[in-house]
């Protein structure tokens, strides 16, 4: 681990993961989202749904529906219980070791948005959930690996 991590494109990698990240993030909130510290500087983001009737965990639930992974979490002075929420967390990793860079960022806040406007709307989680499968067909886990025999 210690000799990928020392290597250039381990860097390179680390690197586009915070870019993402400050892409996604810019991204959520040009749809009108609020992102907790108006920003990120690192892997991951906060998203604050104070103020809107769909909870942490109502968001996590309809993503999850959408085949988007994302975890419910509390922001600085949540109004809500631990369980329930009134955030969201989102983070890039995962995008970023399939190839995916600012333009996907921007393609997947889409998503995000559109799932939060309808959260318990289940034709439409279902609509998005092929969407995304198809989106992530076009970034592979282990491009050349196996011939997408699926």
């Amino acid at each position: 681990a210690f000799k990928e991590a020392m290597s250039p494109a381990f860097r390179g990698y680390c690197e586009q993961i915070v870019t993402n990240s400050k892409a996604l993030s810019d991204a959520v909130q040009g749809k009108e989202y609020k992102v907790v510290s108006g920003g990120t500087d690192n892997h991951l983001f906060l998203l604050s749904l104070v103020g809107r009737e769909t909870t942490g965990k109502q968001a996590q639930i309809a993503l999850d529906l959408a085949g988007i992974t994302a975890n419910k979490n509390m922001i600085p002075f949540d109004p809500r219980k631990p369980m329930v929420t009134s955030g969201l967390r989102l983070g890039t990793p995962a995008v970023t070791s399939r190839g995916m860079r600012e333009a996907e960022m921007r393609e997947i806040a889409g998503l995000i948005a559109r799932v939060l406007e309808r959260p318990g709307d289940v034709e439409q989680l279902d609509a998005i959930r092929g969407e995304v499968e198809a989106f992530c067909r076009r970034f592979p886990l282990y491009p050349g690996r196996w011939d997408d025999a699926d």
